[in-house]
């Protein structure tokens, strides 16, 4: 079964960012300390393309706007119906679980923190996400990732099986 990508390319993008966390990160060396920082960004167009990225530098903006470059590299493309996902999804990357439920409309984000910047900026309204595990920002982001990409619709499933829409629905 070959892998559909979903990459999307920077260009003409009206893309917004979003910093997630900043850590900062200490060397000790013979001279003293040395503080560097480590920005996780999440950008997207709010209308299903959203890319996330890792910036590290000494300075903060300096690791944001890594970030953002390293977030506008890898952009994929999130199937949206009527402002939610498609169907339940779970997903796992470290010790972070994630679990996505559709909402009708009016829901509104119903997520916490990492999990909330990510879904906001795909362009999701109407969501129920729940977090389970560690709560740490950077595997909440890769796990919520995850889920997302492995949302499939209609369309694209139909498209898949070489069936048409109806007979996906009605079997």
């Amino acid at each position: 079964m070959a892998k559909i990508s979903n990459k999307v390319k920077t260009s003409d993008l009206e893309l917004k960012d979003r910093l997630v966390a900043i850590n900062r990160v200490t060397k000790v060396t013979k001279g003293g300390r040395t503080f560097s920082f480590s920005a996780i960004v999440v950008v997207g167009n709010e209308d299903g393309i959203v890319g996330w990225g890792l910036g590290k530098a000494s300075e903060v903006t300096t690791a944001i706007s890594k970030g953002v470059d390293a977030a506008k590299k890898n952009l994929v493309k999130i199937p949206i119906i009527h402002g939610t996902i498609p169907h339940e999804q779970t997903a796992k990357f470290g010790g972070a679980n994630v679990l996505l439920k559709p909402a009708t409309s009016g829901t509104g984000v119903k997520a916490g923190g990492a999990m909330r910047a990510v879904l906001e900026s795909v362009g999701i309204h109407d969501i129920l996400a729940k977090s389970k595990g560690s709560s740490n920002p950077h595997n909440l982001v890769k796990a919520t990732m995850s889920a997302l990409l492995e949302l499939r619709d209609a369309y694209t499933v139909a498209q898949h099986r070489g069936v048409s829409l109806e007979k996906v629905f009605k079997g």
